[in-house]
């Protein structure tokens, strides 16, 4: 049964299912993000650590596919380029063929009617008192005719020739900016794949939201490519299906009713092989006249030598080219070029547009992943920076603490009592100052602990010695 749908609606209809394979991707994604801001929870502190280690795992994944994605689209597409330039490679060499049929049938009519005729027209003056030549010479010049006929009757490529340069050209045109389009893709998606990573490691929001604007182009035009891709494997398949039949349909607009079209071979009358039949049998007729002109006529008329020996070189010339007319009107020679370039197409094209369209699926979902996971990380960091804003900056466990301090040295210096030099100088007064008996132990305890460790030790030395405030 015929197919309901035209071959530009079949290709319409693939872009319209890729179109709504984008809709629902976007609804998905849209959906995911309303819930997950929607429906908070409050997490126990033991839980945001697995939360933050499935971020880390899921973008890991994402850049893994992500990286994987690339490098088969770029097989993909040197695969497509290389079918591509073997088509226009076997488009170039049959032009070649056609626009040299041309040329030969041109020259060789040329030839008949030019030269040929010159030569004829002095020979019947040199030879004109012998009626025997005379009749000899104007049968060649009825069989020089015939020739013309015959080769005015063979189809004109000139047309066919134009329209195979200007598609090889358009096809050329639109390969190379597919080809570079295509690397521009894959260097726009490493590029937030590494916008991603730098996002995570570094905890950048305005790096993860950079890269969720591009990351969403990136969605889209990864299923704008799969559409793309698609409806091109799909629109190959007249050449795949039956390349034979498909040349036929193409070629036989172009080729009148009464001529047979030279893939098909015929040799039935009117066909460009049987107009080449005839040619050579003229041509091969006139060579025997003309040899028996040079063995008889030669002897008795000197003069007529420069005439006769033209007209042999002539007739070698335009056997040749009577050979090489056989030879790119034989349908194997232009039927190898058609069927190499649709070879062409149908393995190394098709194949590399279907690695194309797997490695749109692969983009598509590594994307999707890393839009899903960017909301998680980002209330990750959030919940970190309020954990850190809560922190107490006086604990001396906090790491801020740790940090201003660390910035700050003259802060740690600063004692807790400001009254304590005061005080310590009141309670001197009432206390004896028997406590200078163990400063030498004291001392050299310290300067051990400085020696061994880097820092003195107050584990052991009595409060007054370590420069404490009393106790109250």
């Amino acid at each position: 049964a015929d197919c309901p749908l035209s071959p530009s609606q079949s290709l319409l209809f693939l872009g319209l299912v890729a179109a709504v394979c984008l809709g629902l991707n976007l609804l998905f994604l849209t959906v995911y993000l309303i819930c997950l801001c929607c429906c908070k929870r409050d997490q126990e502190p033991e839980t945001k650590r697995p939360h933050s280690c499935c971020v880390t795992w899921m973008a890991v994944t994402a850049g893994l596919i992500c990286c994987a994605a690339v490098g088969i689209g770029f097989y993909g597409n040197s695969e497509t380029n290389d079918g591509v330039y073997q088509l226009l490679y076997a488009l170039d060499h049959a032009n070649h063929t056609l626009t040299g049929i041309d040329s030969l049938v041109a020259g060789t009519t040329l030839q008949m009617r030019v030269g040929l005729e010159q030569h004829l027209a002095r020979l019947n003056e040199l030879l004109a008192a012998r009626g025997d030549y005379l009749q000899t010479l104007k049968f060649m010049q009825q069989l020089a005719g015939s020739i013309v006929l015959q080769l005015s009757g063979l189809p004109v490529w000139r047309g066919t020739s134009t329209d195979l340069t200007a598609l090889a050209g358009h096809i050329a045109y639109v390969e190379y900016y597919r080809w570079l389009a295509y690397l521009l893709f894959f260097i726009l998606v490493l590029t937030v794949c590494l916008l991603a990573c730098l996002g995570l490691a570094k905890r950048s929001r305005c790096l993860l939201t950079t890269m969720l604007c591009c990351g969403l182009l990136t969605l889209i035009l990864s299923w704008a490519s799969m559409a793309v891709d698609t409806a091109a494997a799909v629109g190959t398949s007249d050449f795949c299906v039956a390349p034979d039949k498909f040349i036929m349909n193409q070629t036989e607009s172009d080729i009148s009713a009464g001529e047979s079209c030279p893939w098909g071979g015929d040799l039935r009358d009117g066909s460009p092989l049987q107009a080449l039949t005839v040619f050579q049998r003229s041509l091969t007729t006139m060579q025997i006249q003309i040899q028996g002109l040079i063995q008889f006529a030669l002897p008795l008329f000197p003069t007529a030598e420069k005439d006769l020996l033209g007209v042999q070189q002539l007739l070698n010339s335009s056997e040749t080219s009577l050979h090489q007319l056989t030879a790119m009107l034989d349908c194997r020679g232009l039927h190898k070029d058609y069927l190499d370039a649709l070879i062409g197409i149908c393995y190394d094209g098709v194949e590399g547009l279907l690695y194309l369209v797997l490695f749109s699926l692969l983009v598509a979902a590594s994307f999707s992943t890393i839009i899903c996971a960017t909301p998680r990380a980002w209330k990750h960091f959030a919940g970190r920076d309020r954990d850190y804003d809560d922190m107490d900056e006086e604990d001396p466990f906090n790491p801020q603490a740790r940090r201003i301090a660390t910035h700050n040295p003259a802060r740690g210096q600063l004692r807790s009592f400001c009254s304590y030099s005061s005080s310590l100088g009141s309670q001197s007064s009432l206390h004896p100052p028997a406590q200078t008996i163990s400063n030498a132990p004291v001392s050299e305890y310290m300067n051990q602990a400085v020696l061994f460790g880097g820092n003195p030790r107050y584990e052991n030395v009595p409060l007054i010695g370590r420069g404490s405030p009393p106790p109250t």
